[in-house]
């Protein structure tokens, strides 16, 4: 009987002690499965890019130090990201300026390998953007301070500062210590590496041997929903809206990204009841079997242009042709077809048969000066489905094709050469073709579905 009771005492024990143990168990935090980036006494795991600043690692803390007559410098992760969220402490020289590069890239084709692509700023001078989202080597702020005096005054100068940057499908968010910096949607880069700036100085003396320093840098890559933090600044949104570069340098919208406004059918006096739709922020022409212009046809803008800069998105769908045309003076084709004008090739050159055509070996591939001049073989185009940017600058007749921030192609309207050109071409048979003052920009509808978006264009001052 004592046995009996000394077992039911111990058992009694056994469960009471399991539930406390389990208590605790469940009362803990669930350990966030961050993965360090910074090693304890080495560069493993990283490179440098650009200049000639140096890098070392001491106790796990990386010091960038200055260096003079050189370009901006990046001490690079091997490791390329898409989706993350990235904590970081870094310690900035009062008088520097720094960043850390997200979703970045270098390529030998684009500006001799320059690191290219989303910075969070590091900025101890009284602008205080600490935490606002440069774009390094492209489109210069897209989230800037202004409006944000929380964020600007959680700068510590002289002292360790915190970073918290969600990386997440379209949309990046920041934090300085703990307060809400940057929200920014755009997606114009999905993925890269992670890069700590040393930036350049120049032949500032005053400069030289100043460091910038980073340590406790952690990322999380999985079940990001899980751990997202919520922001509750309203979000600057990139897609049909100019940057804050562009606002200043004289861009305007040429597609408002909702209307039809500013465009019109090219052989119609309004905007086309078919054939053309706006969905999500895209102006799109619909398939409608590859004819050229014999469906809802040809756009164009109710405006004129002599000297000009474009930027223009385009999407292409599988085997898709389409167009930018320009210095188009829709009184010149009334029949059947595309309204005339100098085109940018837009084309699936893989799977559409125009690709081997042509008046001149390889006019009629993407980005090419239609029937005329071919592009650069190697230019840097994305995948169909995924978009594209294209770019045409045209002034006093000097004409340039970019694809995707690369320059492609260029001519002189007008020139010996241009004018043999088009002579050899289909567009012998129109007068003057090519050198209009003045003409209309065109969207072309061939038949297939191709979006568009980001439609913008600057005219200069007249001298």
């Amino acid at each position: 009987m004592v046995q009996v009771k000394f077992n039911n005492f111990y058992l009694h024990l056994f469960v009471l002690t399991s539930f406390a143990v389990l208590s605790s168990c469940g009362g803990e935090k669930e350990a966030i499965p961050w993965v360090d980036l910074i090693n304890e006494n080495s560069l493993d795991g990283w490179n440098t890019k650009g200049g000639e600043a140096t890098y070392d690692n001491k106790d796990g803390v990386i010091i960038g130090t200055t260096a003079p007559n050189t370009p901006n410098t990046f001490l690079t992760s091997n490791e390329m990201y898409g989706d993350f969220i990235l904590e970081i402490d870094f310690l900035v020289d009062s008088i520097m300026n720094s960043g850390i590069q997200i979703r970045s890239n270098s390529y030998s084709y684009y500006q001799n390998g320059r690191v290219h692509g989303y910075q969070v700023e590091i900025d101890p001078s009284k602008r205080a953007w600490s935490g606002g989202i440069y774009d390094e080597g492209r489109r210069k702020w897209l989230n800037t301070l202004e409006g944000n005096p929380d964020a600007q005054k959680a700068f510590k100068q002289n002292d360790w500062n915190h970073y918290r940057i969600e990386a997440i499908g379209d949309t990046l968010k920041t934090w300085i210590n703990d307060v809400p910096a940057s929200y920014l949607i755009d997606d114009k880069t999905p993925s890269g590496f992670i890069g700590l700036q040393v930036h350049s100085i120049g032949k500032d003396e005053n400069k030289l041997g100043r460091k910038v320093m980073w340590k406790n840098a952690k990322i999380l890559t999985e079940d990001l929903s899980k751990y997202s933090t919520t922001s509750p600044l309203t979000p600057i949104i990139t897609k049909n809206n100019l940057t804050v570069d562009e606002r200043n340098t004289g861009w305007e919208m040429l597609w408002d990204g909702n209307s039809t406004n500013g465009w019109r059918g090219a052989k119609l006096e309004e905007f086309p009841g078919s054939g053309w739709t706006i969905e999500n922020g895209e102006l799109i022409v619909e398939a409608s079997g590859g004819a050229e212009s014999a469906a809802g046809g040809d756009i164009v803008t109710t405006e004129v242009y002599g000297n000009f800069e474009l930027k223009v998105d385009f999407k292409l769908t599988p085997g898709a042709n389409s167009g930018i045309k320009y210095y188009v003076d829709t009184e010149l084709n009334k029949g059947p077809g595309s309204s005339i004008g100098l085109e940018y090739q837009i084309l699936d050159d893989d799977l559409h048969e125009d690709a081997k055509l042509g008046s001149h070996e390889g006019s009629r591939t993407v980005c090419s000066l239609y029937d005329l001049i071919q592009a650069d073989p190697n230019k840097p185009i994305n995948p169909i489905g995924e978009w594209n940017s294209a770019y045409i600058l045209s002034i006093d007749n000097h004409v340039e094709h970019w694809l995707n921030d690369v320059k492609v192609l260029e001519y002189e309207r007008g020139s010996n050469d241009f004018l043999r050109l088009v002579s050899e071409s289909k567009y012998a048979k129109w007068p003057n073709f090519g050198t209009l003052e003045k003409g209309q920009i065109l969207l072309q509808d061939h038949g297939d579905r191709v979006a568009f978006r980001n439609i913008k264009i600057k005219v200069p001052k007249e001298k």
